[in-house]
């Protein structure tokens, strides 16, 4: 069950909030719990392992964290023995089958066979998990006394299955103490349905030019084609997420909770470096926080500098996904942002021209090496988008990417605008517009529900990872 679905849209957040906000506040978190807990049970119903497996997980860390609080002479051991669990789980379900995979091309082993689904949602409460026995750990918060309200914690609905990353001290207070206000419901209302539409009517639909170009072929498009693709898959992903973290922060609000900002309009950064600060802010906040300042950050010399940052992206590439276009995507991300801070990062960003086309270039170039899981057919996307001579720009099917721009280019245009600011400003000058507001919502949940009646819905890119 996703956000943007009818069942979750009709039945679950009716019935669900229903009996939350007639719930008094002091049981709230005994109704959330037991949302969470159906919530995602009916994604792990063919697969219940999955379900015990993250039952297993919220216990382990809440038993961590009591262990490091009555006997802290032994937190590095426990908090130890957490990440080794985490990662343990993580690593046999996301990387298990790959390398299996790999292994059998260079020995002689046999059809293994072993097809090993990733439990929804595990990249990330592994990471929840983590900081949070790290924060302990350290002593910045003090252990989960509280069964119940640890588990809301790891277990939120709203934000368990593709984030934002939320570490507990975010949470702590309104987990022990809030209250429903109309304001917070009104807000939250209003920010899932626009996340929604930016998901159902954009994202969605502008995929589809990804789809149609793989479906060809990529030895079969045009050069122009294949900007456009790629131009496509980099506004789909934006939307896409960025659409989904609306929605959880939305539905955070709806139920008390202030879910932390996940997107600060990335596509109008100079710079990759700044790209990375405004594009899943969560998670790079995590990296910063658990693994970097860690291993030292920028305290130590620059080889040691430069040695995290390698870690850190390269991490962040794995954790993206098992393949070897994630080690490249990480690898090449690390090598543009050390470049730009050694070299011309300043530049780009006191001229903003040469930054904003540095940019629209760079960007979807990326998002190639993320996108695109076979190094073979990588290099031949890349061959259509830079070709060796003029002959082969073209494609055999005349004016393929004129076809193609006459159907999508509303879309383009729609995503191109809504990655400014504009529309977000329009929106806080008319938000106590009630006939605005309202018309807009109705329009945009309408349409959406529309959408999804006729089955032009797809799974949200992120849920993969």
């Amino acid at each position: 069950m996703v956000f943007s679905s009818l069942p979750f849209i009709l039945i679950f957040m009716p019935a669900f909030f229903s009996m939350y906000y007639l719930t008094p506040d002091k049981y709230k978190n005994h109704i959330l719990l037991a949302g969470s807990l159906c919530f995602y049970a009916a994604g792990t119903l063919h697969h219940p392992s999955h379900f015990a497996i993250f039952v297993a997980c919220i216990t382990a860390d809440y038993f961590l964290g009591k262990k490091m609080d009555s006997r802290p002479q032994h937190k590095k051991a426990y908090l130890t023995a957490g990440i080794i669990f985490h990662l343990a789980c993580l690593g046999y379900f996301k990387y298990a089958g790959f390398l299996l995979d790999e292994l059998e091309k260079m020995v002689v082993l046999g059809d293994i066979n072993i097809d090993i689904l990733l439990p929804i949602g595990i990249s990330f409460y592994t990471f929840q998990g983590i900081s949070y026995l790290a924060d302990v750990s350290k002593g910045t918060i003090k252990a989960e006394q509280s069964f119940l309200n640890f588990a809301v914690y790891l277990s939120m609905f709203e934000q368990l299955i593709a984030g934002p990353i939320v570490t507990y001290p975010h949470v702590e207070e309104k987990l022990h103490n809030r209250h429903v206000t109309k304001d917070y419901v009104k807000t939250g209302f209003v920010v899932f349905v626009f996340g929604l539409g930016l998901k159902v009517l954009l994202a969605n639909p502008i995929g589809k030019l990804w789809t149609d170009v793989n479906t060809i072929g990529f030895e079969s498009i045009s050069t122009p084609l294949a900007w456009m693709a790629v131009f496509a898959y980099s506004l789909q992903l934006y939307f896409d997420f960025f659409g989904y973290s609306l929605m959880a922060i939305g539905l955070g609000k709806m139920l008390g909770f202030d879910l932390p900002q996940n997107f600060d309009h990335p596509y109008l950064s100079l710079t990759m470096t700044e790209f990375w600060r405004r594009w899943h802010i969560t998670l790079g906040s995590w990296f910063r926080e658990y693994v970097y300042i860690p291993l030292g950050g920028s305290r130590k010399g620059g080889l040691i500098t430069v040695r995290n940052l390698f870690i850190v992206w390269l991490f962040t590439g794995v954790w993206h996904g098992a393949g070897y276009n994630f080690v490249l995507w990480g690898i090449t991300l690390f090598v543009i942002i050390g470049l730009e801070k050694r070299f011309f990062g300043n530049t780009l960003t006191k001229i903003p021209a040469a930054g904003h086309i540095y940019m629209a270039v760079l960007i979807p170039l990326t998002w190639s090496l993320f996108a695109i899981d076979d190094i073979s057919q990588l290099g031949l996307f890349f061959s259509r988008l830079f070709p060796a001579s003029p002959d082969e720009v073209w494609s055999i099917f005349t004016g393929d990417y004129i076809k193609y721009a006459s159907l999508y280019w509303p879309f383009f245009a729609a995503g191109l605008w809504l990655c400014t600011k504009q529309p977000y400003r329009l929106l806080e000058k008319y938000k106590n517009n009630t006939l605005f507001i309202g018309g807009l919502l109705a329009a945009i949940l309408a349409a959406s529900l529309y959408c999804m009646y006729r089955g032009f819905d797809d799974p949200f890119l992120y849920f993969r990872f």
